[in-house]
């Protein structure tokens, strides 16, 4: 098998085991999606806000979940290991899972993307994008975009500090695509250049030059009056 035949199996076999991980963790909220070849086999990291709901008790539902994809990917001596993502808020995916099953439960799709970003912010992100796409009001497939803050698409801050995260949702009229993007709070720019020893001013702050008042002049004397009283 060639080498370039070998990289695209194994590149599928990655999307289709992720597609199969998303769905049998729906219910605890699946975040991101992590594998790592070792030499004792294949760790299998998943981010996930309820991680008890895929455990199970005692570990046995993570112990078949492992059993399946043993038999179906062919993965040599699976581990999975869970881990809670501490904030979903900050979580591509697990915000666009949210705002699917927003879209799914009867949202206006203006109101779910307007209140999907505005929960981000608060979070702390620096910037974050929702686009959605598909049969949004009528029979022609639309695209809107929501954006706050500061988003970058290309260059090397794309792939350092923005996190994407995509879901669908499943309407009577069609599926409509939501596309998340988040820029992390630690993120920090190229064009951001901190200068050692110069104090950091508050931002609107602005030094005005002291205004030296004029010396007053003293008052001048009355001038004496022409006529004088009589004794």
């Amino acid at each position: 098998m060639s080498a370039e035949r070998k990289v695209i199996q194994e590149q599928m076999r990655r999307v289709l085991l992720k597609d199969y991980l998303v769905r049998e963790s729906a219910r605890a909220g699946f975040g991101g999606l992590d594998i790592t070849r070792t030499p004792m086999g294949t760790r299998v990291t998943l981010i996930c806000e309820r991680p008890g709901i895929l455990i199970g008790h005692r570990g046995e539902l993570i112990k078949r979940l492992t059993e399946d994809i043993h038999q179906r990917f062919q993965l040599d001596n699976p581990q999975i290991e869970v881990q809670e993502e501490r904030q979903p808020s900050l979580n591509a995916q697990l915000m666009s899972e949210k705002l699917a099953s927003t879209l799914e439960r009867g949202w206006h799709f203006r109101r779910a993307g307007h209140s999907t970003v505005r929960r981000i912010m608060e979070a702390g992100a620096r910037g974050c994008q929702v686009i959605l796409s598909g049969k949004l009001t009528g029979e022609r497939h639309r695209t809107e975009r929501f954006k706050a803050g500061t988003i970058k698409y290309c260059g090397e801050a794309v792939y350092l500090w923005i996190d994407k995260g995509f879901y669908q949702a499943r309407l009577k009229p069609g599926v409509i695509g939501v596309n998340v993007w988040i820029m992390r709070p630690t993120a920090k720019l190229p064009d951001e250049i901190v200068v050692k020893g110069v104090e950091e001013r508050p931002k609107g702050a602005a030094e005005v030059p002291a205004i030296e008042e004029a010396p007053t002049a003293a008052p001048s004397p009355e001038p004496a009056s022409g006529t004088a009283e009589a004794p």
